[in-house]
Parts: structure tokens; sequence; C-alpha cells
């Protein structure tokens, strides 16, 4: 039977945040930590990790795993990053030996924006599925789960939320299908990506397919053709984690982070269709959420 989907609305979103005590303090809005980072990559987590600053998160460490990795983010020096050091890479991957998992103490992780494939980003992936935090895996995390059976098996076993964020791509990995396949019937793929790994997902692409880990189906409405660039995923995933560390469910901050990023990526369209940039999606995002909160 197909399940019934529903379209996501602005009000349906816009309450799914509470409002911020008078007496707040960063403590109260929660810790995000992404990794990712590999050499040539470091974008893409600071992307992320940006992200979540901008949308609210309280505080927002970032483990970058570049050779190279950068000690401050002279654009956002408000961000904590460290550098994960590589494990002998010429040494078959070993999940007996964990990696050191204090980078991992928050309360929601962002896995796999511009990670890599290497033994370290394997070991990292694999203490962070056992690891009790909520767990927002894109890119090379979901890569990495689709090639190594151990890994998918940890995830299929876990009890804390999880949410993917695969492309039409890296969905055929995970599904062991082509990418025609994928696009040919997007809500089947969506489906099967939820009910087999038993997690919240979202699967990008024009009109993106939201399934909520109780099996409630969603179409975005909002999105355009100016957000096909670089590094949308990468904000995307680090709205979703900035709204569960504020203290939404996965499924909450899953509907309104897509909602929002789709919206955002609309106002720009409006003069810069063309050239839109993820940092600046960010920022748009962030102003959106405050213009939606001061009205509700």
């Amino acid at each position: 039977m197909t399940p019934a989907i529903a379209t996501l609305t602005q009000q349906q979103v816009v309450d799914l945040l509470p409002p911020r005590p008078h007496d707040s303090h960063k403590g109260m809005f929660g810790t995000v930590t992404v990794i990712g980072g590999a050499s040539g990559m470091v974008g893409a987590a600071l992307l992320a990790a940006r992200a979540a600053l901008k949308l609210g998160a309280g505080c927002v460490h970032v483990g970058l795993l570049a050779e190279a990795a950068p000690i401050v983010d002279f654009i956002e020096p408000e961000l904590m990053l460290h550098w994960l050091k590589a494990r002998n890479e010429s040494r078959h991957y070993d999940d007996t030996q964990p990696h050191d998992k204090s980078i991992l103490s928050s309360n929601v992780l962002v896995l796999g924006c511009g990670m890599g494939r290497s033994r370290t980003a394997q070991q990292i992936l694999h203490d962070a599925l056992n690891y009790p935090a909520t767990l927002v895996l894109d890119a090379d995390a979901l890569n990495l789960i689709a090639q190594y059976v151990g890994l998918r098996r940890l995830l299929t076993l876990r009890a804390a939320p999880v949410i993917l964020t695969p492309h039409p791509g890296e969905a055929a990995r995970l599904l062991s299908c082509s990418t025609q396949e994928v696009q040919a019937d997007r809500l089947a793929a969506v489906t099967k990506l939820a009910s087999t790994f038993s997690c919240s997902v979202v699967l990008k692409g024009a009109n993106s397919l939201c399934v909520t880990h109780d099996k409630r189906h969603f179409a975005n409405p909002t999105g355009n053709p100016g957000m096909s660039a670089p590094g949308m995923g990468d904000v995307l995933a680090g709205m979703i984690a900035a709204f569960i560390a504020q203290g939404l469910n996965a499924d909450d901050a899953l509907l309104l982070a897509v909602y929002l990023h789709g919206a955002a990526g609309d106002a720009l369209a409006k003069h810069s269709a063309v050239g839109m940039t993820a940092s600046e999606l960010t920022d748009q995002a962030r102003r959106l959420l405050n213009i939606w909160i001061s009205h509700s």
C-alpha cells in the first residue's frame, strides 16, 4: 500500500522550536559535535558546524581529520576545533581498538561531512554508532555504511535516534541499486531506507521526501534549482543537529530543518538564483527563523 504523504507547511514547523526563557544560558541549548573534514574537505565540516552555531546550538565542536587541520575558524571563532589524529592507515580496520571517545561527548553528532573513507574515519564512525547520542549521518558516513557490513549492523541495532540525509547517489549505494532506480521511485526508496535502518530519513533533491521514525511521510515544497551548489547538504546536516541540541526530537528537528533550508534558498533565489552559496544560505536561514519566531 502506498503511504500517505503530507506536504510540510511553515505553520506546521514554525511552532516546533520552543521559546527561550528570559534567564537563558548556552548550557541550555545543547552541544553539537561535527566530525569530518579530511584533507581537502575541511570546508564541509566547517559549513556544517557554522550552520549548527548560527541556528542556535549552545556549543559546537568540530573534529577534523585533515593532517594540516586549522586550529581556529577565523570566520566563526566561536567554534572549538580539534584534530583527530590518524591511525596507522596500513593496518587493517580493527573494531576492537576504540578511538578516543572524548570528541563524541555531545547531545548530537554529525558525521560524514568531508570525512573521507580512511581507516580512521571507519573507526570513528564505529565508535559513534556505539555511543548513545543522536546521530546525523551524511555524505561519507553513509558511503562507509553502504560499504561495510559491520557498520550497517551497528546502525540497525542502535537504540538512540539516527537521521540519514542521503542524496540519490548515496541512497542508491545504501540500497545496492542504481541512482536511476532511486529517482524512478523516490517514495519507495526513502521508505525502504527508513525501514531497513530503523532511522528517520530525508531523501534530498527536488521536493525532498522525509520519513520519520514512526513512519510518517512528508514532501517538502520549498527549495529551488539555485541550491544545486557545494555545501548545501553540509548546512542541512548542521541545521538538523542545532535543533536537536535545543531539545527537539529527531523527527521534529528533521522536518523544521528541511523546510527552513529550502525556504532560505527560495528567499535567496529572488536575487541570486545563479551563484547561490551554502554560506549565505546559513545566514538567510537564521534570518528567516528569527522572523518566524517573532511573528508566531
